[in-house]
């Protein structure tokens, strides 16, 4: 007889696709025709004349013999044609059933056992049971275990065609199988070759760890035999199996021992009718951790078993790599962490500033996969509108409001607004969030008090909330969950159901059992001056930076790239093990996206230089989940000089947007402040039309129908029809919501540069010109003033740019000394950047002020100068200057008397009042 050794060992099998699942049964038969699929898509905005085209969309048909199989629309053509193998596979070719692959294997065996089928197999691989039983007993949803009795039951009704076993462990077919059917099934038994699949063993005792076994099978054998065999059983029947863990489609269970108390037998029917299933015995925390079921004993972590897409076995190896990243996958932390891949480097966000900015999974991503992970039903989110409380036309205080620099605004609710004073709007949101057992029952509240311009942002915001309070408890080694429970009011949070809530966060105290205290060598010499006492006291040393000083840092808000290594390593005995690798990982600076102690070393990087520090502060369960070779780590882990290494490369830094730069230090940011300033100037002048040049995608536009101010006709243009469209539809909802002036009976946009002349366009009342010309070539710069003071003549013109001077403090840079006065300009070019990519020149306040100047002597224009944030009297002036132009004569004295002239702006969208 062979032994385990003297087999000879088959290599692994590859996961097919469906489209190779196809291939494999009819190959050349089997056609698959993409065709693109032409959307359209509806701009939600009447009126709008600029044609809309949704994105490129593909559909597959895939043909087969005497059927043909249509797929939804995709993206990628190679998604189209998998949807529609697995369509062909899952509705049409298989309809294998998973319990057909187990009879098939135990109709194998001899003796006995010959088409016995454990009980435990038909509770777990038959949906519908599960489905009926649920129906009679809801306990069911949350120990499956309850199935078994019921089986039970219904096997004993049907016992003139089903035998049961004495001990109520296996069922099999009253009547033998015919001898040819036994016979097939020995011929197509597949390979005797071995089969190795790896796996790990979960001790019950938390005193011994856990380990990776290997599982030794040919496709002949019943998998369940081997695995009872492991286990230390005679009979695959006393093998218990919990349901899925993962993903729903996974094949991933946890097997175990059953009790010695097991008997399914009528004693477990309690006096109501249902069905109850106790088990006694060493609890196995850290496996009920895994599948939120009662499991006794050691217990076995494999992914096999048999599925509906193929009659083959399917397994994949479970390590002890991947054992401790599902249980990363059950925290809010780690979940994000798994998304980045870098589970050395990375933490989860404690703020959301813009989706742009984010990286990996999405805050509500996040809490959907963590209800998920922990068998609860997915949240609630309930958006609630605010309105603010909006300034009339004889109402200042709007504007003593936006400098005082408090950074809450109320709401007509009482509610506050988070970031800024938003004046300009009209409704904000809040989120409030409900977190439901499977049961329907409601386990927490979050409410959020914080209102957001965005429905998604209020989403993302009270989503991360809740993160960030149930991550400081995931994080900890010693928080206890009566501390957690007192800490829910700060967060805005009420839990209804405090039991419920224990039994989630139950198994982390397990989980943190796990954690290894790593002892490193601290009183180690730092070995370069650029190690500083605080990064020894924070756990970091022997800290080196390498490479010239390019002058390119990070800051706040900017996005610094990185290339890093981090290995474990032994001082002294020249041991290393490279455990984590990413040649490419970019984060925003300020938001506690990296482990606090990489930011650190990477804001005192430039770009092009690399660092070299250790540290003592990662844990075991981390180091586990990164490095492939447990059993080294382990060995590693045990000696009393290791630590770990980390190698920094920074490749670039991302400057941070211009509104990002001025949201960190503004508040308002400067962007509010400029349109506040302009609707001052509309309520003081009681103008009745205003003409916004380079309107964009219409913030000012928008922000003027909140406002009960004087004017009728309201007119933007600007030459980017992409700009346009997001006005068109942004005004458009507002005027359906019925948002506006009572006085306002037209809106317009029309496509056009801003350096030619409309004459339908002349003589307005107010003209605006916010943060535009900067985007402009210097010369078509100059062009627009004399265009717009010369032939559209408007009594009023608002111009704003930015104060390139003030760069150096939005950019963290050092101002010029006084001995380098005479050459301030030089100075700031080299040491300063733009505050755009996009922008072609910035102005210091000489250049502006002599440009408004000339301009306005030339046009017979008086010209006040101002601005927004910061102050006139203090250096370096205000971030964002503003020029007001005045006209000193009537209009009429330069009406236009050629009546030939052209239009040449198109007209994209209009809006009356009368219609």
């Amino acid at each position: 007889m062979e032994t385990k050794e003297q087999r000879v060992v088959a290599p692994k099998k590859p996961t097919l696709t469906p489209k190779a699942i196809i291939h494999q049964k009819f190959g050349k038969n089997a056609y698959y025709v993409v065709e693109e699929v032409k959307q359209v898509c509806q701009t939600g905005c009447p009126g709008l004349s600029i044609p809309q085209t949704g994105p490129c969309l593909y559909r597959c048909t895939l043909q087969l013999p005497e059927l043909t199989v249509v797929s939804e629309t995709f993206k990628k053509k190679k998604d189209a044609e998998q949807s529609a193998a697995e369509m062909a596979i899952e509705k049409f070719l298989i309809s294998d059933h998973p319990l057909s692959g187990h009879i098939r294997a135990t109709l194998r065996r001899k003796g006995d056992h010959c088409g016995s089928i454990p009980i435990s197999v038909i509770s777990v691989c038959d949906p519908k049971i599960f489905s009926l039983c649920k129906c009679i007993n809801p306990e069911v949803e949350s120990n499956p275990f309850l199935v078994l009795p019921y089986v039970v039951r219904a096997t004993t009704m049907l016992h003139e065609f089903l035998a049961i076993s004495e001990q109520h462990s296996w069922i099999r077919k009253l009547n033998p199988y015919p001898q040819d059917i036994i016979e097939s099934l020995m011929e197509e038994g597949g390979s005797q070759e071995c089969i190795r699949v790896e796996a790990i063993r979960i001790p019950s005792s938390m005193e011994k760890h856990v380990e990776a076994v290997t599982l030794c099978m040919s496709l002949r054998e019943y998998y369940l035999d081997i695995i009872a065999n492991e286990l230390g059983l005679e009979d695959d029947a006393n093998v218990l199996i919990s349901r899925n863990i993962g993903k729903a489609s996974s094949e991933t269970r946890l097997f175990f021992a059953a009790p010695q108390s097991y008997l399914l037998d009528q004693s477990f029917i309690s006096g109501n009718g249902k069905e109850t299933v106790h088990f006694e015995g060493s609890l196995n925390v850290r496996a009920r951790y895994l599948s939120g079921q009662d499991i006794v004993g050691d217990a076995i972590l494999a992914c096999i078993g048999y599925t509906r897409k193929s009659r083959d076995l399917f397994y994949e190896d479970v390590t002890v790599r991947l054992y401790f990243r599902m249980l990363l996958g059950k925290t809010p932390g780690g979940i994000y962490k798994l998304s980045r891949e870098a589970l050395l480097t990375a933490e989860l966000p404690s703020r959301f500033t813009t989706r742009v900015n984010w990286r990996g999974s999405l805050p509500r991503d996040i809490l959907c996969m963590f209800c998920r992970q922990h068998r609860l039903s997915e949240p609630l989110f309930s958006i609630i509108s605010h309105p603010l409380k909006i300034p009339t036309e004889s109402s200042e205080s709007c504007f003593k409001a936006a400098d005082s620099g408090n950074d809450m605004i109320e709401c007509a609710n009482g509610a506050s607004v988070n970031g800024s004073p938003n004046l300009s709007d009209s409704e904000m949101f809040k989120c409030e969030m409900k977190l439901l057992s499977k049961c329907g029952d409601v386990i927490l509240l979050c409410s959020p008090k914080d209102c957001y311009k965005k429905q998604n942002d209020a989403i993302q915001n009270a989503s991360l909330k809740l993160l960030s309070w149930l991550n400081k408890y995931f994080n900890s080694v010693t928080t206890p969950f009566d501390q957690l429970y007192e800490t829910a009011g700060n967060f805005s949070i009420h839990i209804s159901s405090k039991n419920l809530f224990r039994e989630i966060l139950a198994g982390q105290s397990i989980q943190n059992c796990q954690i290894y205290a790593m002892q490193c060598n601290k009183s180690l010499e730092p070995m370069c001056e650029n190690s500083s006492l605080d990064m020894l006291v924070n756990g970091v040393y022997n800290l080196k930076i390498e490479g010239p000083d390019s002058g390119i840092c990070p800051a706040n808000g900017s996005l610094p790239c990185i290339s890093y290594s981090v290995s474990l390593v032994v001082e002294n005995e020249n041991m290393k093990e490279v455990i984590e690798v990413c040649n490419e990982f970019e984060f925003e600076i300020g938001v506690g996206a990296v482990i606090s102690y990489v930011e650190e070393v990477v804001m005192q990087m430039s770009v092009g230089q690399d660092a070299y520090f250790n540290t003592n502060l990662l844990t075991s369960d981390l180091i586990f989940a990164s490095a492939g070779d447990s059993a080294k780590i382990l060995s590693l882990l045990s000696s009393k000089a290791c630590c770990v290494e980390y190698e920094i490369s920074l490749t670039k830094v991302a400057e941070p947007p211009e509104e990002r730069m001025e949201q960190a230090l503004f508040s308002p940011p400067l962007s509010k402040q400029r349109v506040e300033f302009a609707v001052q100037h509309i309520l003081e002048s009681r103008a009745t039309n205003l003409l916004d040049f380079g309107c964009g995608s219409g913030s000012l536009l928008e922000s003027l129908l909140n406002y009960s101010t004087s004017l009728e006709k309201i007119a933007g243009v600007d030459i980017s029809q992409k700009g346009l469209t997001r006005a068109a539809k942004v005004l458009n909802l507002k005027l359906d919501a019925g948002v506006t002036s009572k006085h306002t009976k037209s809106l317009i946009l029309y496509e056009g540069s801003i350096t030619n002349f409309d004459s339908r366009l002349h003589g307005f009342d107010i003209g605006t010109c916010l943060e535009v010309i900067e985007h402009m070539e210097e010369d078509q710069a100059r062009l627009f003033g004399d265009v717009a003071l010369s032939v559209f003549c408007p009594k009023i013109l608002i111009v704003s740019t930015p104060n390139f001077e003030y760069n150096v403090v939005l950019q963290k840079s050092s101002p010029p000394t006084q001995d380098q006065e005479e050459s301030d300009d030089q100075n700031l070019l080299q040491s300063c950047k733009f505050r755009n990519n996009d922008h072609k020149f910035e102005w210091t306040r000489e250049q502006f002020i002599q440009w408004a100047s000339e301009l306005a002597a030339r046009h017979n224009y008086s010209v006040e100068f101002s601005g927004v944030g910061g102050s006139a009297d203090v250096e370096p002036g205000f971030a964002s200057q503003i020029a007001v132009f005045k006209r000193e004569w009537s209009h009429e004295d330069n009406v236009k008397k050629d009546t030939d002239i052209d239009n040449h702006y198109n007209v994209i969208w209009e809006w009356n009042s009368n219609k």
